[in-house]
């Protein structure tokens, strides 16, 4: 082909695109799970910029206590795919339309699973018949999904029985949990484009898990086989069925992109990067103001969980976090421990008058918060309101006494202004507060803390919030949101209120949150073993000075990594404020590349792709 004809051919598919009706097909479409409900709702903004709203349509299930904050229902069904919807209605499903209240406000179908339940038998069936895929019974995850895709294959049979098939149309279905339609799309003969994602292969999730050197096996490994063995294979199934039936097949980074052609059989056509809405988290010269509000509020923290015990320089005090679900090696936690542990020697080492407050956020089964620390928190508030009532009462009466003196200016006694009351009152809520114990590790009593892997870490490595510790650490193993009473502000704000995320991922197809950082102006670090790591080594240059930190693991021992670690954080904590606030602009400006506006050309090479397919 010269390059006139491929000139013309491009031009031809862009316009396609543009002429097109896209449905994206998503478990995470108004049911927040991970990952993905990040990509997709931050995305929405920019696809509708270039699809127009009515060009735009998102699929997920129907789940009552999701959509009661995130869905607002339509009443009016007059366009062919509303008409789609109210004839689907008609025939007995429990189909929803409306919009999904997010930024853009897209339009949304969602599908109650549970509605089909009473004929998951002859579903199962009929995937066995026609796809070989075996599903199992009493795995309600799988039946919920199955009963899900069911619904929505019979949704794109209606829609092309109406004359908007007519047009093109292409459904862009996210993993695997959304995948199962596409086989049956294809077995329909649908005029239907189709364009699979996987966001991360079930089997590299599970074997990286059990196996610290997942990419150096990673060609010796059999699918069915290891399938089998973390009885996952109806899943894998689903996601090969998937990969291979899409006229379309593309991931998110390089580094899943050698696991996609070893596990599903098919190398990804294309990948497609992962970006966030930044100009949702944009406050332009606000950046530091923001960053000193919001970090008053967790100072407000640390006051009441750790100067109960003994007290520290607040203005000499960092706050360094890593989150995202509890997989303790393929996150990277048990590096970042190890790394603090060291971090925590060689600060004591140079005798820094800097402290650190590491906290882990993540997700651990739990009873409760503990008992103990809502008490010190409830407490030190008693003591803030006791101290407002005392500078409330000496304002008024400071005032009174020096306007109201006679002869030469003279200072008053600042306890007389005070009522001996305020006085004894603040000092037993003082006494009563203080303690000899150490401020505690943990801000929930665990379901079962004695295997907790980040626990016992800290307990061998007696790293336990002692007084001499440099480094101290809060581990908080629940979401962060403004209804939690500790911290009372949602996760991005705390980001913005920290000073450094840490995401040494030893598996992660992607990775969201050091970009959250970035989004929030925060530096962080991550590694070259995830897709974000990797992708920042190839496409950002000099992207040290720019607060986007790489730390090298591929192909090297553990506790090289973690010395390593350990030396960037130290350089972090040797930082003036002054060079840790440029640091801050350099990130804002960074996070400009990571804008959907800029990213989105990699859907777009995808939908103008397969359009011509």
């Amino acid at each position: 082909m010269n390059k006139k004809t491929s000139d013309v051919t491009k031009s031809e598919a862009v316009n396609a695109n543009l002429n097109s009706v896209l449905f994206e097909v998503a478990w995470e479409v108004c049911n927040q799970v991970g990952g993905i409900y990040t990509v997709i709702h931050s995305k929405v903004p920019s696809v509708i910029k270039k699809m127009g709203k009515e060009n735009y349509f998102l699929i997920g299930p129907y789940f009552a206590d999701q959509a009661a904050t995130n869905f607002d229902p339509a009443t009016s069904f007059v366009t062919p795919i509303e008409k789609t919807v109210l004839k689907m209605q008609e025939s007995g499903f429990d189909v929803h339309y409306g919009q999904w209240i997010v930024s853009g406000r897209p339009n949304v179908i969602l599908f109650n699973p549970y509605s089909v339940f009473y004929k998951l038998d002859e579903i199962k069936y009929s995937i066995w018949q026609d796809f070989h895929i075996s599903i199992p019974g009493n795995d309600e995850l799988l039946d919920k999904i199955v009963a899900f895709c069911y619904q929505v294959k019979e949704f794109f049979i209606q829609l092309c029985s109406q004359q908007i098939c007519k047009r093109m149309i292409i459904a862009h279905f996210h993993e695997w949990m959304a995948g199962l339609p596409i086989p049956g799309i294809r077995k329909n003969n649908l005029n239907i484009k189709t364009v699979f994602t996987t966001h991360a292969t079930i089997l590299g999730r599970y074997l990286a898990m059990n196996d610290r050197k997942f990419y150096d096996h990673l060609l010796f490994y059999n699918w069915e086989t290891e399938a089998k063995n973390f009885n996952i294979k109806p899943i894998v199934e689903i996601e090969r069925a998937s990969a291979h039936g899409a006229h379309l097949f593309t991931t998110v980074s390089e580094v899943t992109s050698k696991e996609c052609t070893h596990f599903l059989g098919r190398t990804p056509d294309l990948i497609l990067p992962n970006g966030l809405n930044i100009r949702r988290f944009e406050v332009l010269h606000q950046i530091q103001n923001q960053h000193a509000q919001i970090k008053e509020q967790i100072h407000e923290f640390v006051m009441g969980h750790f100067f109960q015990s003994y007290s520290f320089d607040l203005d000499k005090t960092l706050y360094f976090f890593t989150s995202g679900r509890y997989e303790y090696h393929n996150k990277g936690y048990d590096l970042t421990l190890e790394a603090l542990a060291r971090l925590n020697w060689k600060m004591q080492q140079i005798k820094s008058e800097m402290t650190v407050i590491a906290f882990f956020i993540t997700k651990r089964p739990f009873y409760t918060f503990n008992p103990d620390v809502l008490h010190s928190k409830a407490q030190v508030e008693d003591i803030r309101g006791v101290c407002e009532e005392i500078k409330e009462q000496m304002g008024k009466r400071l005032y009174t006494e020096i306007t109201s003196a006679e002869g030469a200016y003279k200072f008053p006694d600042l306890r007389s202004l005070v009522d001996d009351y305020l006085q004894l009152k603040l000092r037993r809520n003082i006494q009563t507060w203080k303690t000899q114990k150490l401020p505690k590790i943990v801000t929930h009593t665990l379901i079962d803390d004695s295997k907790d892997e980040i626990l016992n870490f800290l307990r061998t490595a007696n790293l336990v919030n002692n007084r001499h510790d440099k480094v101290k650490v809060v581990y908080h193993p629940d979401f962060i949101v403004t209804s939690n009473p500790l911290f009372k502000m949602d996760y991005n704000q705390f980001v913005r209120g920290c000073h450094m995320g840490i995401f040494p991922s030893m598996y992660e197809p992607w990775g969201y949150t050091p970009l959250e950082c970035l989004a929030s102006s925060l530096p962080s670090i991550t590694s070259d073993m995830s897709g974000f790591g990797d992708y920042v080594q190839n496409n950002i240059p000099d992207h040290d000075n720019k607060g986007l930190y790489i730390i090298k693991r591929k192909g090297r021992d553990f506790y090289q990594v973690a010395e390593d670690l350990a030396n960037r954080l130290l350089e972090f904590v040797q930082l003036s404020r002054r060079n840790r606030i440029a640091l801050r602009y350099c990130c804002e400006e960074a996070s400009l590349h990571f804008d959907w506006s800029n990213l989105g050309k990699y859907y777009d090479e995808a939908y103008n792709m397969v359009v011509t397919r």
